[in-house]
This record gives C-alpha cells, structure tokens and sequence, in this order.
C-alpha cells in the first residue's frame, strides 16, 4: 500500500502541474481529493494493511493530502496571475497611438426653439412657470370650465390614470395654479412650457408633445394687448415682415376665442401649396380668459381681464425649419439631427 501510495503522489503532482487551467485544476482536485478521489479510496482501504503498518500509511497519506493541497492552491494563484497578465496586455492603452476623435453633443431642434420662445417672451416681462405632468381632472377641465358633461372633452382624447387623475392634455392647468397661489395680486404674466399627452400618432401628432401656454391678468387689459404681444412674438420668432390674422374660433376657457394665422413663410402670403393658396398657415389659439376661469382662481371678473394663448412647440418648429413629418422629431436620427447643429 506504501507503493501505491508512493505512485498515488508522483501521478498527483505530474497532474497539478500540467493543468492548463482554473477548470482543468479544479477537475483534478475533485479526480484526487474528492470524495471519491484516488486518496480518499486508498485510505478507506487502509483496514486492509497488516495492523503494523496502518500508522505510518495513515500519516504519510495525511502529509500527501497537505502537500497536494498546498500545491493545488499556488498552481491556482499561478493559473490567476497569468489570466490577469493576459487580460493587461489585450487591454493596456498604447499611449503613442492618435486620440479618437469626440463628437460634440448640440442641443435638439425643439430645445432650441423652445429656448427661442422663452426668451421672447421673458423679453417682455413674462415669467416662466411649470406644473406637474400628471393633473387631477379638476385643474385640467372643471376649473378651465370644462365641466363632465362638455363636448369639448372630446377633442382631447386623454390617459387616464385613475378616474381622477391623467396625463395633462395642455399646460393650462398651470395658469389656474399659478393664478390660486398669486390672487388677487397683479400683475399675472407668466408662460408655461412642457410635454403634454394625447392619443394622436401620425406626421402631424405624437401622443407626446411640447406646448407654451401664456397667460397675462391686470386691469384693462384688452383683445389688442393680446394681438400686440402675438404680432410681436411672430415677427421675433419668423422674421419682421410675418403678418398675423385672427379667425373666430371656440375654447371653453377664453370668450371670444381666435385661431391666429401667420403668412405662409413659404410664398410670403401669395399663396402656394404649403398654405393651400391661401397665404395663411394656422400657428395657435387664443382668447380673453373667460371670467368663470377668473373667478375660480380668486380673481373678481368685474375688476379684472386676461389674455391666454396656447401654441405647440413642435409647430413652430416645423414651420420654421421646414419639416414635414412630426414624427422626425422623436426618431434620435442624427442626420436629421445634425442639420440644426
């Protein structure tokens, strides 16, 4: 048994040193010390030596068992350096090559317009004011005097969330917001940018967009201070010849209401087929606020007028930049992107 013992050891060791890998020493571990290793079967033998030599059997097969153990672990540690040295020299930077050259990041066309917006609009002593993306139906219809029952509710086809709770279909909720914390005080002037929801999606909606709604309240203001502020912000944003024209229209917040065109930035409002020959091309909606809306924010409509307005960001862009599919704007294309660098 001293012989196999003997024999056990050279064939174990020849084993440790010629395992190519952490997989391969690790099989060979199990094949020799496991429990059905070739040491752990010679020492359940042992009962079978002559009674005399069972002690030094036992404790040379013990010293074995160490010896193996110890050379397992630094054959192990040599496995791991040499995996590491390997992945160093795959991965080390070559210090002598040519940088890579970084692309630099620009803003999105509709941040830039946006930006464009507020600035004109700061320019003329409006602040800007946010709101939460997710409304209570209150804020978002019934103190816009949108009641249950109100046809209009149909033409914002909305995401609900709960039965009183949905993604905001425009930004006037913030008007009413801001209005409750400022009443009665004056002046209000404010615009109130941001993403709203909608279930649209096709070149021309997205069931997320971007809109500013505006909102001016003091004494004596008039339908002419808000054609003079649109007059004004069309010519900033399109240039100082654009010319606006305001249609009668319908929103149960204002009364009366406009749709406001501006000349077609195409044929400069000689017509062509962008504006349908018409030399107009449709830009927002405005009105004078209704005085139910002012007086459920704390204003006394006696005392007080406003105007609001209400345009989609992604309108504006489109018809400044000459986009015809709304949808390029959500697509991360860089080549479209790039253009506006």
């Amino acid at each position: 048994m001293l012989t196999k013992l003997k024999d056990l050891e050279k064939d174990a060791k020849k084993s440790i040193e010629e395992a190519g890998s952490l997989e391969d020493l690790k099989e060979t571990r199990v094949r020799l010390l496991g429990k059905k290793g070739d040491l752990t079967t010679l020492l359940r033998s042992l009962g079978t030596a002559p009674p005399e030599e069972r002690p030094v059997i036992g404790k040379q097969a013990n010293i074995l068992r160490e010896e193996l153990e110890q050379a397992i672990k630094l054959k192990e540690q040599a496995l791991k350096d040499a995996q590491r040295a390997g992945r160093w020299e795959e991965e080390r930077i070559d210090v002598t090559l040519p940088g890579r050259p970084v692309e630099l990041g620009q803003k999105h066309p509709l941040t830039m317009i946006l930006d464009e917006i507020k600035e004109i609009f700061i320019g003329l002593g409006f602040q800007v004011a946010h709101g939460p993306d997710i409304e209570s139906d209150y804020y978002n219809f019934e103190a816009l005097n949108i009641p249950s029952e109100h046809p209009a509710r149909d033409m914002q086809d909305s995401f609900y969330i709960t039965d009183q709770y949905l993604l905001r279909t425009h930004t006037s909720p913030v008007q009413i917001r801001t209005m409750e914390r400022l009443a009665p005080g004056l002046p209000v002037r404010i615009i109130a940018p941001g993403k709203v929801f909608r279930r649209d999606d096709d070149a021309t909606h997205s069931p997320m967009f971007h809109q500013v709604e505006g909102l001016a309240v003091d004494k004596d203001i008039s339908f002419a201070d808000l054609k003079g502020t649109l007059l004004l912000f069309v010519r900033e944003m399109f240039g100082p010849e654009q010319k606006i024209r305001l249609r009668p229209s319908f929103f149960p917040f204002t009364e009366p209401s406009a749709e406001v065109d501006i000349s077609c930035i195409m044929c400069n409002g000689e017509g062509c087929r962008v504006c349908s020959d018409t030399g107009w091309l449709e830009i927002l909606g405005a009105g004078m606020v209704h005085p139910r809306v002012l007086e459920s924010s704390g204003y006394d409509p006696g005392e007080v007028t406003g105007f609001a307005f209400g345009m989609g960001v992604e309108r504006i862009a489109m018809l400044k930049y000459g986009i015809g599919d709304l949808r390029l704007f959500f697509s991360n294309d860089l080549r479209f992107l790039k253009q506006f660098g």
